[in-house]
This record gives structure tokens, sequence and C-alpha cells, in this order.
């Protein structure tokens, strides 16, 4: 994740797990029922993934029970307001992402939430490039060949995205602006539905991060033709670059994070960052995650609360300049 208004991920990386001796003694008695994880996308796609992967992990060590709900809706907007407007007591959080956190608080004039003051960042947990994939009986053999194929018939091809607001979508927006050319855009309210019809030949192309379609792209439903990353991604290293497929200039990823209701005390949300930071050091979940095209992250709830203000001002710069809102 690379940019001129980003804060460094090596700087994030290479934080401490902000365990102290008093983190660990806070919130005594906390939690005393079942935390609520609500995640802001239905079941199957990478953010799915990435919330059950790390409460299991978290469950499996502090012996706290997590229920994970889905609670997809307007790129996200719907699950992230319901985390904002949860009772402050840390029994409700939710896992974000660049869309709902960062985004949309410049794509929607009338987002019912405002990430910087109803919410409260609790861990920053992996960051993912996306993929522009195809089907595999799709005539697109490259990126090349979408690029040649949209500049002879504009508009004719389109492009899914897990929807309006995602990081796809305007990464998606954002390739069109660089390359000169015009795809039509089909939002989903989600990945499951979007790889369904991707692979199905129901829509021409999709963009989203590299957990959401890396499974299908090895067993070979999938065709990937360029990752959004400045260099290849380890879990696809036959994919080239956008800037290797002659697309310069591009590049853009997703991070995913937790967070809770802004008034949730402070000693929870330490105690939550300490446990969160903890399962991300493990060895089987950093595999996993990995396994997910996701590089795992951590650090302070001040550091991912300062990543969050520097991409609402990054992405926000795309949106202004691309001329796009939702209502």
């Amino acid at each position: 994740m690379q940019g001129p208004c980003r804060l460094p991920i090596a700087a994030i990386c290479l934080a401490t797990a902000f365990v102290t001796s008093t983190a660990a003694a806070a919130a005594p008695g906390y939690p005393a029922k079942p935390i609520r994880v609500v995640v802001p996308f239905p079941a199957g796609g990478g953010t799915d993934i990435i919330a059950r992967e790390v409460a299991n992990r978290v469950a499996l060590s502090t012996g706290w029970t997590f229920v994970v709900e889905n609670k997809p809706g307007s790129g996200g907007n719907l699950g992230i307001d319901a985390v904002a407007k949860a009772a402050p007591d840390g029994y409700t959080i939710g896992l974000g992402q660049t869309s709902n956190l960062a985004i949309n608080a410049t794509l929607y004039p009338r987002l019912p939430y405002k990430p910087m003051t109803d919410l409260a960042p609790i861990a920053l947990v992996a960051s993912a490039p996306l993929v522009l994939a195809t089907s595999t009986t799709s005539p697109y053999k490259t990126l090349g060949d979408v690029i040649s194929a949209s500049r002879a018939k504009p508009s004719a091809i389109n492009f899914a995205s897990p929807g309006n607001g995602t990081v796809a979508h305007l990464a998606g927006e954002l390739f069109q602006k660089t390359a000169g050319i015009e795809l039509t855009h089909i939002p989903y309210k989600g990945a499951a539905q979007a790889v369904n019809d991707l692979i199905g030949g129901q829509v021409d192309l999709y963009m989203a991060s590299v957990p959401s379609l890396l499974g299908h792209i090895r067993n070979g439903k999938l065709r990937a033709l360029a990752v959004t990353s400045t260099a290849r991604v380890a879990d696809l290293p036959q994919v080239p670059t956008f800037a290797e497929s002659n697309v310069k200039g591009f590049e853009a990823s997703t991070w995913f994070g937790f967070v809770a209701p802004a008034s949730t005390p402070k000693d929870i949300v330490v105690r939550l960052n300490s446990e969160f930071n903890k399962a991300l050091q493990a060895a089987e979940l950093k595999k996993k995650l990995n396994d997910q095209g996701a590089t795992v992250l951590s650090g302070t709830p001040d550091q991912f609360g300062a990543l969050i203000r520097q991409d609402i001002a990054r992405w926000g710069a795309v949106i202004k300049a691309s001329g796009i809102t939702l209502d």
C-alpha cells in the first residue's frame, strides 16, 4: 500500500503488539459473554474469511466466544453503521476495510456514520492487493486483450466489483482512466455472487482482493490477468502487475481492521488490540492469511486510526477527480 498520503506499512508491520502488563490486566471480567463480530459483506468473501480466521485464533488462545454476523449492503455501510450505533460495551465489533472506513467518507454524501468520530480503531489486521480476473472460457488472455477490445468497442466489456464504493470499484475506475478505456461497472452486494457469475460467464471481468479469488484461480476456474500491487504477488508469481502490462502509474490495495463503537472504554480497546495482535503473530494464522493472498499486519489503535485518516484523504482525491458520488 503505497502513495503520498499513506502511513508507511513498514512502520505498522514493525510496530510492537502494544502489549503491556497493565493491558493484560485491563477490563477485569471482560468478556463475560460472546462478542459479536459484524462482517459488512456476505459469507464467503475475503473480508468474511479473514474475520473468521482471526476470531477463531483468538478464541483458541483465550477461550472467548465470537459470533460472526454477516450484514451486507450499501458497499459495507450497513454493517459498519450497525457497529457505530451499537452499545459501546466491547460486545459488538466489526471488521472494516478500506472501502467502508476510508473511501465511503467521501463517496457517500449522506454516509450514516463518520469513520473518525463514530468508530474506535482497534487493530489493523492485514492488507491485500487486488487482482483483475476473468473466466477461463473468456476470450481475454491478457490485460492487453482487454484494453484493445475496449478501445475497439467502448463500454462493451463489463467489470464486476463487490459493491459500489469498494476499493475494487474505485480501482476499476482508476484503471479505466489510466488506460484510457471505458468499461461498464456492475456492482454486487459482496464477493460470492460476483465470483459465481464470473465463473459462469455472466460478467466479463471482476476486480477484487486476492483472498476472494485465489482459490478459484488455483483450481483453474478463473484466469488472473493482472495484480494491482507494484510487485508480483508471491501466491500468483505467474501473474503480471498492471505496470508490467503497460498500464503505468497504477497501484491499489485494500486493508482490513477491527473497529468498535466510538465510546468503547479504552481499556477494552487495549485488551482487544492486545489479543488480536498476539493472534496475528501465530504462525498458523499467518500461513492461513498468506494462503488467502493477504499480508498480516499489526500495530496500535492510534496507528490504525492514522492510516484511516490518511486513506480518507488519498481516496477522497481519487473520488473528487473522477466525479463519482453515491447516495
